[in-house]
């Protein structure tokens, strides 16, 4: 059977005619204050400027004294040395993002380390914003999380459902979705039906995106009814379930209505109370333009439209934001690193931190485990990535096999070591001012560098 990949996929389906603007970026000539931590690009500083910068910024890590204790929901930021880690090693992380922003691949970041249950390094990096002002980045920045959604939104929220008893993994799709077109042998005409592992593991062979212009002047914006029956009935199957991989936003837009025909609740509504709000979490969720308009200072805008304005506060992802109408299972999230730093702490501690419990620890380790019955080759768990082609971000040096992650288009990723129980969550916006960037080399370095910091 032929495999079909590109990992530049989702450009490929995103459609064309996408606006554009100039590609003058102001250089890099800030210096940032978070916290006790301070990072300044100074070698692109005037001499005098460097002075300046570094006395302003002395007496202000003087006034901030040391990090205050953690926010309702929150982690406490520790020392990298207190929790086995050297901080010198981690501060190389500084070279690595210094060096993307230069060549243009980002406009700026946040980087949270997560050991455990508690935060060893949080920083931010470049700006916020660049058009039509230049905004710096701050770490309480909120991004959009584009496909990282599919994991900490539609896959924590659905492996609820799978350990309180409403579905099964081995169910098939048509049991929760009437008419849920199967997989047809061409030669033999035999049936063979869509499970919820396989559109959870990428392994359905549905397509990996709509047509989305032609999808939107046939069925109109916000028009979920009509999105899930377009993939119900009309969306091609490319191979035999299990016996292929092709990443598509598809197969969780299918989650997703799974988990709201059993629930009778919105995805968001849901991952909202069960999810985000068990974990106390204070700025991620859905559609904040509308749902949490107090968020939208603190949110990094995406691509500039035609219009002459940046998305912001809306969904980047097309289907997510035209068809689904910002409640969508592929894309949708939005979030900061902090509150992400919740997520893999309590992933790395069987499902529970501060005292709170989002899955148990069966499920988890359910959820980080390749299924048995999918070709081994293909090495996607539930939800999330494990050792696939397209899991480069884990870097080297993580576990080979207990290390999940997930990359969203925007610039976001999140990686996992359930080993060592230590997580890098990176939050950029490459696609701010235009669709031009890339995070993939960075990822995998920050990886590394994050791995080799752990000393014991």
């Amino acid at each position: 059977m032929a495999i079909e990949w590109a990992s530049n996929w989702e450009t490929t389906f995103y459609g064309t005619n996408r606006a554009r603007c100039s590609d003058d970026v102001q250089s890099l000539q800030f210096c940032y204050i978070c916290k006790t931590d301070v990072f300044c690009f100074a070698k692109y500083l005037q001499p005098m400027k460097k002075i300046l910068f570094f006395l302003a910024a002395v007496a202000l890590v003087a006034a901030c004294g040391s990090p205050a204790a953690a926010p309702t929901g929150g982690l406490k930021h520790v020392s990298p040395e207190s929790m086995g880690m050297n901080s010198e090693k981690l501060n190389q992380i500084d070279r690595e993002v210094a060096v993307a922003i230069e060549e243009g691949n980002i406009p700026g970041c946040v980087v949270s380390v997560v050991r455990d249950d508690k935060i060893v390094f949080l920083k931010a990096y470049g700006n916020k914003q660049v058009v039509p002002d230049t905004i710096p980045m701050t770490p309480e920045t909120i991004f959009d999380l584009a496909s990282v959604s599919k994991c900490v939104g539609t896959t924590l929220s659905f492996m609820q459902l799978v350990e309180n008893g409403y579905v099964r993994l081995s169910d098939d799709v048509d049991m929760y979705i009437p008419d849920f077109k199967p997989w047809i042998d061409p030669e033999t005409g035999r049936k063979v039906y869509i499970t919820v592992q396989d559109v959870m593991t990428h392994t359905s062979g549905l397509a990996p995106y709509i047509a989305t212009n032609a999808y939107l002047e046939r069925f109109g914006v916000n028009s979920p009814d009509s999105l899930i029956w377009h993939i119900a009935n009309e969306i091609k199957r490319n191979f035999r379930p299990k016996t292929g991989y092709m990443y598509s936003c598809l197969n969780f837009v299918t989650v997703q209505n799974i988990l709201q025909n059993i629930t009778g609740e919105k995805l968001c509504d849901y991952a909202e109370k069960n999810v985000f709000g068990k974990l106390g979490l204070q700025h991620t969720g859905y559609m904040p333009k509308e749902r949490h308009p107090e968020w939208m200072p603190l949110i990094a805008p995406t691509e500039l439209q035609d219009d002459g304005t940046c998305l912001l506060g809306e969904v980047h992802d097309p289907l997510a934001r035209l068809a689904n109408g910002g409640n969508s299972g592929n894309a949708g999230v939005f979030s900061n690193c902090e509150d992400l730093s919740v997520i893999c702490a309590a992933l790395m501690n069987g499902g529970a931190v501060n005292g709170k419990r989002i899955l148990s620890p069966l499920t988890v380790d359910m959820m980080a485990t390749v299924p048995s019955d999918n070709d081994e080759w293909i090495g996607r768990a539930l939800g999330w990535d494990n050792r696939s082609d397209a899991a480069g971000l884990r870097g080297d040096l993580l576990s080979r096999t207990r290390t999940i992650c997930h990359t969203g288009y925007t610039g976001t990723s999140v990686v996992i070591d359930l080993d060592n129980k230590v997580a890098v969550v990176l939050l950029a916006h490459r696609v701010h001012p235009t669709d031009k960037g890339g995070t993939g080399k960075l990822r995998a370095r920050i990886a590394n560098i994050v791995a080799g910091s752990i000393e014991k």
